[in-house]
């Protein structure tokens, strides 16, 4: 039985965000391409969330050029739904070439021939180049120290969704990134006695002297940094946009009632134990956060901007109990803990993409999105050229960069020398 084949120059595997920006960079160098995605349009951002997640910026930054959100201010911060539905309009804007419904089970490199033969769930398709655009958070990491105990609902926080979801009683959040900590509020705010586990982070103001955090990694350059500062590969970002958005602050947090506790280090049955590095933690998110507020504060200086002071942005809280007594362990039985929530990140899967652009750790192997395999890009990876490429804003201009390389190298196939053009124009 022959199985039907699908050719085309260019597959984008994803429509997320990053495979919707590739697909209107590829159109408008026409450069024939297929987007094929495994569910629906932009469905990380519908079932892989908790149900009131907002985005992490304001919809005048975090959004693709010429189009903008319905019915939203421009300092507003879109829902998940609101955001699924954006990118779904984007890409009826210009027809994007999106088959929904189909999974890649396997890419693997021709032998005799140029391109990729890309096993799916609806057929064969053979293409000349592969764009890996599936994005950073596709597989949730559980620590290993997370304990086998009966009477406790462990999740990751992509498996959460509201409050009313997990059994009554206490819980441990690990993880204080925007996520972890965005969880916690959550829980406290619907009456849980929460315990968040805290550990390395930056904690950016959300605005300052009315400009929102975004703007000022614009005009500061953070945004367009090639690499991470060594040292911080790890950190993640403590930053909120819900109820409007607002500055983390884990001191208001503590006074709210979330107990803040170190980094999570173990488990000995009931028993969790933390490092002793609460305020240290908290001491250099405080760093950080006092730092761009010193840049943000030169800048005016140096550009004689007139906005307005914000003293009372250096004025922290006093420091909580928590902090000053940290707890170096806890009792989950004793404590009523009965879920703990794992807000530890996610890991990269590539188990589909079959060929030679990977380390010997399974990590992708790039230069600004051109793999070492030829004929293969990566899209939607963080520092994949700059900070910002993980953002909705930032993922449009990567995919600009790799649709060009693209349609160079296609010009570079194209060509034919002497003999060809003279044999071509006797044909």
């Amino acid at each position: 039985m022959t199985v039907e084949k699908t050719s085309i120059d260019t597959l984008v595997i994803g429509a997320g965000q990053a495979g919707i920006a590739m697909s209107e960079h590829l159109s408008n160098l026409d450069v024939p391409h297929l987007v094929l995605e495994r569910s629906r349009v932009a469905e990380a951002w519908r079932s892989g969330r908790w149900d009131s997640l907002v985005a992490n910026g304001p919809v005048w930054h975090d959004r693709f050029p010429g189009l903008e959100f319905d019915g939203m201010q421009p300092d507003d911060f879109a829902g998940k739904e609101q955001v699924a539905d954006y990118f779904v309009r984007y890409a009826e804007k210009f027809k994007a070439p999106i088959r929904t419904g189909v999974e890649v089970q396997k890419v693997t490199r021709n032998a005799d021939r140029p391109g990729f033969t890309v096993q799916t769930s609806q057929g064969v398709f053979e293409a000349n180049r592969v764009v890996a655009a599936t994005g950073p958070f596709q597989k949730p990491v559980i620590p290993p120290i997370a304990p086998t105990l009966s009477g406790i609902n462990q999740l990751h926080s992509a498996d959460y969704r509201n409050p009313e979801q997990l059994p009554q009683g206490a819980v441990l959040v690990v993880g204080a990134g925007s996520s972890g900590v965005q969880i916690a509020d959550e829980l406290q705010r619907a009456g849980r006695q929460v315990y968040l586990s805290v550990g390395a982070h930056d904690r950016p103001p959300r605005s300052y002297r009315n400009r929102d955090f975004c703007w000022w990694l614009g005009v500061l350059g953070e945004w367009d940094a090639p690499a991470s500062k060594p040292g911080k590969e790890h950190v993640t970002i403590a930053v909120s946009g819900a109820r409007g958005g607002h500055t983390v602050d884990f001191r208001a947090l503590a006074k709210l009632g979330i107990t803040l506790v170190g980094l999570t280090d173990s488990f000995d049955g009931n028993v969790v134990k933390f490092k002793a590095d609460l305020a240290q933690n908290l001491a250099a998110g405080d760093q950080n956060y006092l730092s761009l507020l010193d840049a943000a504060d030169a800048y005016i200086a140096r550009n004689g901007l007139d906005l307005p002071l914000e003293p009372q942005a250096r004025v922290f809280l006093p420091e909580p109990d928590c902090v000053a007594h940290p707890l170096l362990e806890l009792d989950l039985a004793a404590a009523g803990v009965t879920s703990i929530i794992w807000a530890t990140g996610y890991a990269v899967d590539y188990s589909w993409l079959q060929v030679n652009a990977f380390d010997a750790n399974g990590k992708p192997q790039h230069q600004r999105g051109v793999s070492s395999e030829p004929g293969v890009y990566f899209l939607g990876l963080p520092w994949l050229l700059r900070r910002g490429s993980t953002f909705i804003w930032g993922v449009w201009h990567d995919a600009k960069i790799i649709a060009d390389h693209i349609a160079t190298q296609r010009k570079y196939l194209a060509y034919r020398d002497a003999g060809q053009r003279k044999h071509g124009s006797e044909a």
